[in-house]
């Protein structure tokens, strides 16, 4: 055992290869994991800190590009992008006046996708509007309005660069799909639907293939799937995912072969752990004894049991107080998903679903929070605060439990560098813990304020955005 996480710790840790740069949602290709040295262990209010601002309120995460941090927010029914200096001065700020709406899901909000940024601008992404590009500067390059959009949680993907193209996942209730824009102009170069995907906000990562091209990898629901940035075009996936994805995988190289092998978790209730499966009754059964007006659908008070009755707002995809056909076959086709952790080798054409699947893990999945995979462990904290700790080769379990000394929900992703892992609870709890798949906190740091938002990690600081604060902290 030992020497299967000595191998895992160092391929891992290669595998990411991460820059001192946060440019993206959870940093370099969404791992998570910075090589940025002198992190703090020990801070908050009175301690290791180096400044704080007041912001706009929002849940999109710090992006950091050389020496600015970038954030978007909103007030009222306003939208703001803001840029900060690393020395805590606000340079900049946009406006986009009277689109925000109420939020639907406290655990998202109309500031809730994360910018992505890089020389040639800073490219945001609103669910009430849709994107845009601002320069470095904070002059508007372009925009690209879409939706609206129907999302029982809102929308929470954060846009990505991919050479030059800005791609965006846009899954929703109906009509989901993959976007590329040129993010020189602003204009569609191809859209892909997604008609599998009915609920959640994945973000995608990039894999490089063995002939040294980029592939687009995202989940979605109940399958991976990866695209070509050139074009679009689907090139395989990989089936056994929750009906609703919300996290971020990622890749580490694992095993003696050092085979590319991707993490992703997915949650989607509770009747999807293992010895809680709920069965809905066969379509055309169903429909025959319960439509009791023959019109094809079935309304509340035809439902033929409680839990339908119970999941009809969610599985009311196009919000008309009813299950047609197709939505009936979509609440069977949800119920039969597990919540799970997969472990998935990349590469091939078409359904790959019986070559890549290494193993699946189904217990304490978290729904929010993504993995990580740093020191010889995958780490997986799930929204109750159960943190599950795996041999990334094997799926074996280590360690299972909470904490010591933070008894509270997480919805943030856990984050790594310089040997520390973060993990970030609701009620603004910092657990610090080490790299050894051990449950036991070196610190635990109270920031005294609401945090949804995965902190971000550069030269010597970690930067947390609580609900309406941005906190720079560092020896």
């Amino acid at each position: 055992m030992a020497l299967k996480l000595l191998v895992a710790l160092v391929l891992a840790l290669s595998a990411a290869a991460p820059h001192d740069e946060w440019s993206r949602f959870r940093g370099p290709n969404g791992s998570g994991i910075s090589v940025a040295k002198d992190l703090p262990t020990e801070f908050g209010p009175e301690k290791n800190l180096v400044w704080k601002l007041d912001l706009p309120q929002g849940h999109s995460s710090p992006i950091l590009h050389r020496d600015r941090i970038y954030l978007t927010g909103f007030r009222e029914k306003d939208l703001f992008t803001l840029a900060v200096s690393t020395s805590g001065k606000l340079l900049w700020e946009t406006r986009l006046s009277g689109v925000a709406t109420p939020s639907v899901d406290k655990r998202n909000n109309a500031a809730s996708p994360s910018p992505a940024v890089d020389d040639t601008g800073v490219y945001v992404f609103f669910h009430d509007f849709g994107l845009i590009a601002y320069d470095l500067q904070g002059k508007e390059r372009w925009r690209l309005p879409l939706g609206p959009f129907i999302n029982v949680y809102g929308m929470g993907a954060s846009p990505i660069i991919v050479g030059d193209l800005v791609v965006l996942a846009a899954d929703q209730s109906l009509d989901s799909y993959i976007i590329g824009v040129d993010k020189k102009s602003g204009k569609p170069r191809w859209k892909t639907a997604r008609p599998e995907a009915k609920s959640g906000h994945s973000t995608p990562i990039l894999w490089t293939n063995k002939e040294g091209k980029q592939e687009i990898l995202l989940p979605g629901s109940f399958r991976l799937t990866s695209y070509d940035p050139a074009t679009g075009e689907k090139k395989w996936w990989v089936s056994g995912l929750s009906f609703e994805m919300k996290s971020v995988p990622v890749i580490a190289k694992i095993g003696i072969r050092a085979e590319d092998t991707l993490f992703i978790n997915g949650y989607g209730s509770g009747e999807n752990d293992p010895g809680k499966e709920v069965q809905a009754g066969e379509t055309n059964q169903v429909f025959a004894t319960s439509d009791a007006n023959k019109d094809g659908k079935l309304d509340k008070a035809e439902m033929p049991t409680a839990h339908a009755r119970g999941w009809l707002d969610f599985m009311d995809l196009n919000k008309d107080g009813a299950l047609s056909r197709d939505e009936w076959d979509y609440y069977r086709a949800a119920l039969a998903t597990k919540n799970g952790m997969l472990a998935i080798r990349l590469g091939g054409a078409g359904d790959m679903t019986p070559q890549n699947v290494v193993w699946q893990y189904h217990r304490s999945v978290p729904q929010l929070p993504s993995p990580l995979v740093y020191g010889g462990a995958l780490y997986m904290m799930n929204d109750r605060g159960i943190m599950t700790t795996l041999n990334p080769e094997t799926g074996e379990m280590l360690k299972q439990g909470r904490i010591a000394g933070v008894q509270d929900s997480f919805y943030a992703s856990p984050v790594a560098g310089d040997g520390k892992i973060y993990m970030t609870s609701e009620k603004g709890k910092i657990a610090v813990l080490r790299p050894d798949g051990n449950l036991e906190p070196i610190a635990v740091n109270d920031i005294g304020e609401d945090c949804y938002a995965t902190p971000a990690l550069a030269a010597g600081r970690i930067y947390v955005r609580s609900r309406n604060t941005l906190f720079a902290f560092g020896k």
